[in-house]
This record gives structure tokens, C-alpha cells and sequence, in this order.
């Protein structure tokens, strides 16, 4: 995600001509914003990161699941 929003501020502030970024040539941001594409669509998927993500989120899930059955049947105080 944070390479998503470098690559936003980055155009913008091509856009605008602030700072050192007038030198910049507009190539510089569409090869970054097309490796970013790349690495989303395929890199990501390749190294099994988008599956470990959602494998973490169920876990923590069927964690607090369990949990929360368990606490129903505690008696309280």
C-alpha cells in the first residue's frame, strides 16, 4: 500500500512542479506505478504474500471465535 500512495504523491507533486521533481521525466512515475501493478498482480500472488495475509486474518478469527465461546461459559463474579 505505502507504494501506492509514493506513487500518488510523487505524480502530484510532478504535477504541480514542486521542488526537485521538475527534473523528473513523467517516465520515472509511470515504470514505477507499472512495477507496482506488476508486483500486485503477479509478484504478490507468485510469493503466496496475499494468501499469508488472509490466512493470518482467519486465524485471528477463529481465535477470538474460540475465545469468546469459552468466555460465555465461564461463570461471572
Amino acid at each position: 500500500m505505502w507504494m501506492i500512495i509514493v506513487i500518488a504523491l510523487l505524480t502530484l507533486l510532478k504535477y504541480l512542479d514542486v521542488g526537485p521533481l521538475v527534473n523528473l521525466s513523467w517516465w520515472w512515475i509511470v515504470a514505477m506505478a507499472a512495477f507496482a501493478f506488476l508486483w500486485f498482480e503477479f509478484f504478490e500472488r507468485m510469493l503466496g504474500l496475499d494468501k499469508r495475509k488472509d490466512h493470518m486474518h482467519f486465524e485471528k478469527m477463529k481465535k477470538d471465535r474460540v475465545k469468546r465461546s469459552f468466555d460465555k461459559g465461564k461463570p461471572r463474579r
